[in-house]
C-alpha cells in the first residue's frame, strides 16, 4: 500500500492558487485611475439620481441633457471599470483599450461640463436641480482629470503607433543589410 501511495504523490499535482477575478493593476488601468474611475462612476450616479427626483420642470431639454450624459457616463463607465479592471478585458476581442478608454473619457469630459452649464443657465430655480448641475460639474471635473492621468502616464495612443511605425521603418537589421537581393546571406 506504501509503494501505491508513492506512485500517486509523485504523478500527482499540487493545487495551485487560485486566479484573482480583480486584477489592479492590469496593462490597460493602473491603481490610480481606477480610484479616479470609481470617483467618476459615483458623482455621475449621483448627478443622474438628482436629476431624475425633479418632478417639475421649466426647461426640460436642459435636465433631459443631463440626464442622457449623466446614465451614459455612469452605465459606460462602470462597464469599462469592469472590464478593465478584470479578466473580461482579454475575452472580448478588442485590442485597442486604451484608445477606446482615451476617446470615450474625452468625449464624456466635452460633454458634461456642456450639460451642468445647460442646466445651470436654463433651470427652475430648484436645489434639485442646482445640485445635479453641479455634481455634473464634478463629474466632468473627474473625467478631465481621467483624461490629463491617462495622457501623462501612457502618451497620447493614437501619437504613439505612428511613431512606432515611421521608427520600425526607419531603421533597418542587420539580418537585412547582410542579405543579397535573392535573400540569401552573402558568403565570407
Amino acid at each position: 500500500m506504501a509503494s501505491g501511495e508513492a506512485v500517486y504523490n509523485t504523478t500527482t499535482m499540487q493545487e495551485t492558487k487560485p486566479k484573482k477575478w480583480f486584477l489592479i493593476p492590469t496593462e490597460y488601468l493602473d491603481k490610480v485611475r481606477f480610484v479616479i474611475k470609481v470617483v467618476e462612476v459615483l458623482l455621475s450616479v449621483v448627478a443622474f439620481v438628482l436629476e431624475e427626483l425633479v418632478d417639475s420642470c421649466l426647461h426640460c431639454p436642459a435636465l433631459y441633457f443631463l440626464e442622457f450624459v449623466s446614465c451614459t457616463a455612469f452605465l459606460f463607465t462602470l462597464l469599462l471599470l469592469v472590464l478593465l479592471s478584470t479578466n473580461l478585458h482579454r475575452t472580448v476581442e478588442i485590442h485597442c483599450w486604451s484608445n477606446l478608454d482615451l476617446v470615450y473619457t474625452a468625449a464624456i469630459a466635452c460633454l458634461f461640463p456642456i450639460a451642468s452649464i445647460t442646466l445651470l443657465c436654463s433651470n427652475g430655480g430648484t436645489e434639485l436641480e442646482m445640485a445635479a448641475a453641479a455634481f455634473g460639474i464634478m463629474a466632468a471635473v473627474a473625467f478631465v482629470t481621467d483624461v490629463v492621468v491617462h495622457i501623462k502616464t501612457k502618451g497620447v495612443p493614437f501619437c504613439k503607433r505612428n511613431q512606432e511605425t515611421q521608427s520600425s521603418d526607419q531603421s533597418t537589421s542587420p539580418e537585412k543589410e547582410r542579405l543579397d537581393s535573392n535573400g540569401e546571406s552573402p558568403r565570407v
